[in-house]
């Protein structure tokens, strides 16, 4: 099998690569764009407009350049690799797969235009504080008011929620609190009545959000898909979520092993290089072969992350989750160990790429809540 990019796919590499790191050639420069009122530039937002980024997943129809998985994993290494804080995973990944998969045509024609030419952002509001990484655990309610509906609930860690113009909420319009059928998302405009966002900043420079919603009144046409079945169109753009996360990662390995390796070539103990030592090499070589491993399973996420056969796609998805998770966290870990006291230090860009790396390993499900659900989905190889 061919796994070379095609000359599109490599010139977005080149392109995208330079950009972000033109952006971001330093710790410093990264942390002046993380102290901007929303957590990043709205210039550098724009720029990646200008680019094409943000309409790269939708269509040509819907006025987007009609990329796929693969051309997302491209833009999300680059991002892992530079730290990039701007809001791509939560705004054209999230929130433009649930819009991509779920809206009618007239509601593509109205959010669309902004979210490609970066006037409007998105992001996906799920979680919430008993449901862990169960989507269909939902306490949020959607009640029938006349031809809308009223939304009361809590939704939280709701990724750059203060820069979003419109939210998808996932809410239950019917059923009870665990029950799969009854779930609906529903796009609510930032500025709605009733809808409250408290901002916070998180541990690895980004931001999120506890959001309240009482009372919040949207009408009809607010409905992504049906309000009682929208449980498959939320899983699906979680499992975009999580093929993203995996590209993001092995950009940030990558860059958190080439750093490493630098440093065991110039720092001298007992007047050789730290490098020269065969324990420490061995070290080296297993965080390269995590990353090589997580490499692949970033691969394979973009193959099968758009699979019709949803029981295949969703065991895909975990399995690729429980590998980027293990290799996050070896290679984080050996990287502050072979850099000593440094590895830890907030003046040093490693240190920051561990915190991400960390964050990584639990968005969107941890270790063992993705290897419980390869184990009860009979694994990847059917036996």
């Amino acid at each position: 099998m061919d796994f070379d990019f095609s000359e599109e796919q490599g010139l977005l590499r080149d392109s995208v690569t330079r950009a972000l790191a033109d952006a971001y050639p330093s710790l410093e420069r990264r942390q002046a764009r993380i102290a901007a009122s929303l957590g990043f530039p709205e210039e550098g937002w724009r720029s990646l407009a200008e680019l094409g980024l943000l309409g790269l997943p939708f269509a040509e129809d819907d006025g987007g350049f009609g990329g796929g998985p693969v051309e997302t994993m491209i833009v999300m290494e680059a991002i892992g690799r530079t730290l990039a804080v701007e809001p791509y995973l939560a705004s054209a990944v999230l929130g433009g797969t649930a819009l991509r998969l779920g809206a009618d045509a007239t509601q593509r024609a109205r959010f669309l235009p902004g979210v490609i030419d970066g006037s409007l952002r998105l992001t996906l509001a799920q979680t919430e504080r008993q449901s862990r990484y169960d989507l269909h655990d939902v306490a949020t309610t959607a009640r029938r008011d006349g031809d809308g509906y009223l939304l009361d609930g809590q939704k939280c860690v709701v990724l750059n929620a203060d820069a979003a113009g419109l939210l998808v909420v996932s809410a239950r319009s019917a059923g009870e609190r665990r029950d799969p059928h009854g779930i609906g998302l529903f796009l609510v405009p930032a500025d709605a009545a009733g809808l409250s966002i408290q901002p916070y900043p998180t541990q690895d420079g980004g931001r999120a959000a506890e959001v309240s919603l009482s009372g919040v009144r949207i009408g009809a046409d607010a409905v992504l898909g049906d309000p009682q079945n929208g449980l498959p169109l939320l899983a699906r753009t979680v499992e975009h979520g999580i093929a993203a996360l995996a590209a993001e990662a092995v950009g940030s390995m990558e860059a958190l092993h080439a750093l490493t390796v630098e440093y065991l070539k110039t720092r001298k103990q007992f007047g050789v290089p730290v490098g020269s030592f065969q324990a420490l090499q061995h070290r080296a070589v297993d965080m390269m072969i995590a990353l090589e491993q997580a490499r692949s399973m970033a691969l394979y996420a973009a193959m099968m992350v758009e699979a019709p056969d949803a029981a295949e796609r969703a065991a895909a998805l975990a399995a690729v989750k429980v590998q980027v998770n293990k290799a996050c966290r070896l290679v984080g870990q050996e990287a502050v160990q072979l850099h000593g006291g440094i590895g830890m230090t907030l003046e040093y860009i490693g240190a920051h790429h561990f915190k991400r790396l960390a964050m990584i390993e639990y968005q969107f499900g941890d270790t063992p809540h993705h290897l419980r659900r390869v184990a009860e989905d009979g694994g990847l190889i059917a036996a």
